[in-house]
């Protein structure tokens, strides 16, 4: 490689370091999985990968070796990153989820790697803008305009009731169905999305739920709503 060759290598390199530290910070100031030092030695390895396989081409290909591929090693990036992002991904209970973003964030930080190393800035730099906007700007613009429905969030309840309590009164109690005349005007929107009722050893019920509710509903408002029922014995409450 020439003096020029290793010049442009090492300010792609941090170029891609660059690119890797927005998506960190982000994820960072959100106290998710993927940190800042995560997110800059995906990209900085991606971009490595691609130099070594673009550089590796025009060191040993020629007509000697036809079929060799600039982006070989590059290509197994996209497939190999899948077992770091599967790592943060984590099952809650049932059909709750967490983690998904920072996985696929994880694989977007490849990609920027890829480009960079490619030489594609440019297109990086827009993915890069793009990717913030639709990770930070495109939530809000949703709460703040979308429907009800797209402005909810999952909250996992497990309650002990008395024995021999009709279970039927306290899920319509928690659906907001029989409401006090005060709190009539304010609907909560929760609905029940999983729900799972056991019996324990002493004759009391476990019930064990995933309850939808609307954003200003907090988790604190819900474990009180349900704290008041009566011949509830205790609650159990957690964001997912």
């Amino acid at each position: 490689m020439s003096i020029d060759l290793h010049t442009e290598s090492i300010v792609k390199l941090l170029v891609a370091m660059l690119f890797g530290l927005f998506i960190g910070i982000d994820r960072q100031l959100k106290q998710k999985p993927l940190g800042i030092r995560t997110s800059m030695v995906i990209s900085i390895a991606s971009c490595l990968v691609t130099l070594v396989s673009i550089h590796a081409y025009d060191k040993f290909g020629g007509n000697e070796h036809p079929n060799m591929d600039p982006m070989r090693l590059a290509a197994q990036i996209v497939s190999g990153i899948g077992f770091l992002g599967a790592g943060v991904i984590l099952r809650r209970g049932g059909d709750a989820i967490s983690g998904l973003t920072s996985a696929a964030l994880i694989w977007t930080a490849s990609g920027i790697g890829i480009a960079v190393g490619a030489g594609f800035y440019v297109e990086a730099g827009y993915a890069v803008v793009l990717l913030m906007f639709a990770v930070n700007a495109v939530p809000l613009l949703i709460k703040a305009v979308g429907p009800e429905v797209l402005n909810k969030h999952e909250i996992s309840v497990k309650i002990i009731m008395e024995p021999n309590y009709v279970l039927t009164e306290v899920i319509q109690k928690i659906e907001g169905r029989q409401m006090t005349e005060q709190r009539k005007t304010r609907s909560p929107g929760r609905t029940i999305r999983r729900m799972k009722i056991k019996d324990l050893d002493d004759g009391r019920q476990l019930i064990d739920m995933v309850l939808s509710a609307p954003d200003r509903d907090y988790a604190t408002e819900i474990y009180y709503d349900v704290k008041k029922i009566e011949h509830v014995m205790s609650v159990e409450v957690e964001q997912l």
